[in-house]
């Protein structure tokens, strides 16, 4: 048995879902490098890297061609987003960086991006019904995803409002999708999104003042 064949087998049942090693696997590391952006710690790129190439198994598998894309798209990112981190001028010598609410510019380009972006991939996937079953849900969490991580690597706050938009849409598809532990674990990420949504606000109230007075 080949490793990719292991990863997509069933590792359990749970409450009448089938469990596939592939999801448990690429969503436990996922769940780590939330908790490690949390905390600002490079390291959450790595994690974020190495959950997406597990998780395009699982998505492959269920025949979630937007699923799949995602985490290429999650890939890609995580490797610019890992590089900016390391450049990031304020960067802690902990591998944490300093955070900030967007300007009102920057939102308004994110939420433009995010909302041409989904029309565009909706569009795409109806267009060609192979590439996903369930295009707008679809679109949206692709385009949703990079949306976040673009926030993310900014170190902007907004990073967590868009990832709890994200789980909003990701909780019923999961599971209509047969991938349960992703359901399962989406409302962990919920859980997580608000309490790093949290330490994130305060800790950009903290950063504001301090660099106000280091403009003086």
């Amino acid at each position: 048995m080949s490793a990719l064949s292991w990863l997509n087998g069933e590792a359990f049942t749970a409450v009448g879902q089938h469990i596939l090693w592939s999801d448990m696997i690429g969503n436990t590391i996922g769940l780590a490098a939330l908790a490690l952006g949390w905390r600002r710690s490079i390291w959450t790129w790595p994690a974020q890297l190495l959950s997406g190439a597990i998780l395009v198994g699982a998505y492959a598998s269920a025949q979630l061609s937007g699923g799949v894309g995602k985490q290429l798209l999650v890939i890609g990112v995580a490797l610019w987003g890992w590089r900016q981190w390391q450049r990031g001028s304020r960067q802690a010598q902990d591998g944490s960086i300093a955070v900030r609410f967007a300007s009102w510019p920057e939102r308004g380009v994110l939420l433009g991006g995010t909302a041409v972006g989904t029309l565009a991939v909706g569009g795409l996937f109806v267009a060609v019904p192979e590439l996903s079953w369930n295009p707008w849900p679809d679109a949206y969490i692709f385009v949703g995803t990079l949306a976040a991580m673009v926030a993310q690597a900014r170190g902007l706050v907004e990073f967590w409002f868009a990832w709890l938009l994200v789980d909003i849409v990701g909780v019923p598809l999961a599971f209509s999708s047969g991938l349960a532990f992703s359901g399962f674990v989406y409302l962990i990420y919920l859980v997580l999104v608000l309490w790093g949504m949290r330490d994130w606000w305060l800790r950009s109230r903290a950063t504001a003042p301090s660099l106000e007075g280091a403009a003086a």
